[in-house]
């Protein structure tokens, strides 16, 4: 039984924390964004939260998980679908069709196979970001740091049914929060140096979950997503 009302406060006192944070920072609040993931939690864990009207959007990791709430998901109850998990290019197609933006662009092969679809399924111009792996850690996706600028050079040339609107990372896997901060102030540098020398203004730097979204925030970033503080830890798949 889902407690409605415990998810619903939940979404209020981040939204509050968001604020804190924010003002602190020198910041406004309402250029922070906060996107919900969904991952693993069925449609009437998620509804509350949607309820509240505070989210920007929910974000899936899996195309095939996102596809099945989207088929299924009530009338009467708006939202925006993201999708924040590695994307095979096999199922761009599918993708595309379900989810309004791409969070987890991280090679310029997937970049042109959704910039042929998006074109011949006429959804041009289509939002993405690029994901950056700046902890260096083997076990995630992401270009490098220093491949991020040749890569969105190549996307603006050779992709033009895609528009780049910024940069998402993961904070590394470590309990020392300074590792963490240094990961996001490493994108937020990034990308304040692409932004120079592209002439694109990325203005989604997107950052920080449920452990770290206050150090993101201080750095910059304008979109957090938040699952467990929310839904409450995952069940295992």
């Amino acid at each position: 039984m889902v407690d409605s009302k415990l998810v619903e406060d939940r979404v209020f006192s981040i939204v509050a924390e968001i604020k804190d944070i924010s003002l602190r920072s020198g910041r406004d609040p309402k250029d922070v964004k906060l996107l919900a993931v969904s991952k693993t939690h069925p449609i009437e864990t998620l509804l509350p939260a949607v309820d509240t009207g505070l989210l920007w959007g929910l974000g899936e990791n899996k195309v095939q998980e996102g596809e099945s709430k989207v088929q299924d998901w009530p009338e009467g109850h708006p939202v925006s679908w993201h999708l924040i998990g590695h994307l095979q290019r096999n199922k761009a197609r599918k993708a595309l069709s379900l989810f309004s933006m791409i969070h987890s662009l991280d090679s310029l092969k997937l970049g042109e196979t959704m910039d042929r679809l998006v074109k011949e399924m006429g959804l041009s111009p289509y939002p993405v970001l690029v994901e950056v792996n700046t902890s260096g850690e083997a076990a995630k996706h992401g270009v490098m740091p220093d491949d991020a600028l040749p890569m969105v050079l190549s996307l603006t040339e050779l992709c033009p049914n895609l528009e780049v609107l910024g940069l998402m990372t993961v904070g590394p896997l470590s309990d020392d929060r300074s590792d963490t901060a240094r990961a996001f102030e490493s994108l937020r540098l990034l990308r304040d140096r692409i932004s120079i020398e592209t002439g694109l203004p990325l203005r989604e730097p997107s950052m920080g979950m449920s452990g770290d979204f206050d150090l993101a925030i201080e750095q910059g970033s304008t979109v957090v997503r938040i699952g467990s503080s929310i839904f409450g830890v995952r069940e295992r798949r």
